[in-house]
This record gives structure tokens, sequence and C-alpha cells, in this order.
């Protein structure tokens, strides 16, 4: 499949569109690592968030301070959640599993 042929403008707003998304990235990460913003939080509002239900859930455990790589594909893995799994994808029981195991950090 090639790539389709975009037009200047079009070719602007997907470049703003993407540095927006990365800036709310930067944003989440740091609100998490500064506690002004919990992961159950962001589980919760995904919904509300595009930004926030496109970001992986290994991503956004690691960003929780006192979880790193190796805790969170433990939590991913007893939780039956894929490693490549998306915010936007998890489950309602799946979602609530997680938001019950992050309990004291979220």
């Amino acid at each position: 499949m090639s790539v389709p042929t975009r037009s200047p403008e079009q070719r602007s707003d997907a470049l703003a569109a993407a540095l927006a998304a990365r800036q709310e990235r930067a944003r989440l990460r740091s609100a998490l690592k500064h506690r002004s913003l919990t992961a159950a939080e962001v589980i919760r509002g995904a919904a509300d968030n595009p930004v926030w239900a496109s970001v992986r859930v290994s991503w956004l455990l690691e960003s929780v301070p006192g979880i790193g790589c190796v805790r969170a594909e433990r939590l991913m893995s007893e939780l039956h959640i894929a490693p490549s799994r998306r915010v936007q994808g998890l489950g309602e029981r799946q979602r609530a599993a997680l938001i019950a195991a992050l309990g004291e950090r979220a």
C-alpha cells in the first residue's frame, strides 16, 4: 500500500496534531510522576480524552512512581492484559481489576 499524497495544508495539520499528541503525553507523564494525576483517573477519563485512550497500558504503568518495567509486566500478566494493549482496548473487568490492583499507587 502506498502512502497517500497530501496537500501542504493536510500535511501541516497532521504535523500539528502529532505535536499536540506528543505534548499531551509528556504532560500526562509529568502529572503522573508528580502525583497530580493518578493512573486510575487516566483509565476512567480515557473515554473523554483520545490521547489518554491511545496510550499503551504498559507505558501508563511505567509512568507511575514505584512501578518499573518488570512490575508493570508482572501486573499485566497477572491481569491477563496483553503487552500491546492500549487503555481504550481494556475490557470493563480488566479496567476494574487494574484500578483495584493500583489501589495504593493510584
